[in-house]
């Protein structure tokens, strides 16, 4: 039996972000979207205010605080359940306060030392992202040539994460892990993880993957040597869907929560044929 993950829904309040460009920066563009996602099967809505593409520079705390508290507290406000996509502890308590149940780090962590403290004083689950790097340099932290490769370095990278999150008063009930696809990772190194995400899940935590639009499918889907848009990615992206799907991940973090809403109601409904047969 499949166990339908559940679908993050992103929503990017930022000028630069890869996948959209600048088209939710706007509180009122942002919670449109957020409500548009809701409504169509997200079960979370991601609220992120610093853009993570590779080469991005940093907003300074007060531009990522204005751009996501009031729309966080507008869709809580709704009824949806919020997380809120930041590395820093200032943001994060003013994303719990505002409502946010969730804080999903990029950082897993590493970008600020006071964020376990926050987490674990305020019983939140918290997202814990493979991460090397800032953006503006991550790539050249993109080497995995020990012993298991990138799947290994990712496993054990992420368990000492675990470890500094346990010992910081985190509950292991309330952690996530994500391998962080793209996140000082060729594109072979996003290929070989999603090949073999055993390793991760034998950690014993649940698993969040985002591979949504991200360049390593639109390297897939070159034609003439350039990359597929980002935009046309999303047949690829359901597929991805599916497949993780079927190998029992905990989430999916999506932009067209439609398009995986249906690719998942699939799986369910050609579950139910095999459970009569």
């Amino acid at each position: 039996m499949v166990t339908t993950p559940v679908l993050m829904g992103v929503v990017n309040v930022t000028p630069d972000s890869f996948s959209d460009g600048g088209r939710w920066l706007e509180a009122d563009a942002a919670i449109a979207h957020g409500r548009e996602l809701v409504a169509a099967g997200a079960d979370i809505i991601d609220i992120g205010g610093e853009s993570t593409r590779p080469g991005a520079t940093r907003p300074l705390v007060t531009e990522e605080l204005d751009r996501v508290v009031p729309v966080i507290g507008a869709l809580v406000a709704d009824g949806a359940t919020v997380s809120v996509d930041t590395m820093r502890s200032e943001v994060a308590e003013a994303a719990i306060s505002a409502g946010a149940t969730i804080v999903n780090d990029v950082s897993g962590g590493l970008a600020d030392p006071r964020m376990y403290a926050v987490v674990a004083g305020a019983g939140t689950t918290y997202v814990a992202m493979h991460w090397r790097a800032h953006a503006d340099h991550m790539r050249d932290f993109a080497v995995y040539d020990g012993p298991g490769g990138v799947v290994t370095a990712v496993r054990d990278e992420l368990a000492a994460r675990v470890d500094a999150m346990l010992a910081a008063g985190i509950e292991g009930d309330r952690i996530v892990l994500d391998p962080g696809l793209g996140f000082a990772k060729r594109p072979e190194h996003n290929w070989a993880l999603l090949r073999d995400l055993g390793p991760l899940q034998g950690l014993g935590f649940r698993l969040l993957v985002g591979a949504s639009r991200k360049s390593f499918l639109g390297t897939l889907l070159a034609s003439d040597g350039s990359p597929r848009p980002v935009g046309e990615r999303e047949h690829a992206n359901t597929a991805l869907t599916v497949l993780l799907a079927q190998q029992g991940v905990w989430g999916l973090r999506v932009h067209d929560v439609r398009a995986a809403k249906d690719a998942l109601r699939v799986l369910e409904r050609l579950d139910q044929v095999e459970a009569t047969q």
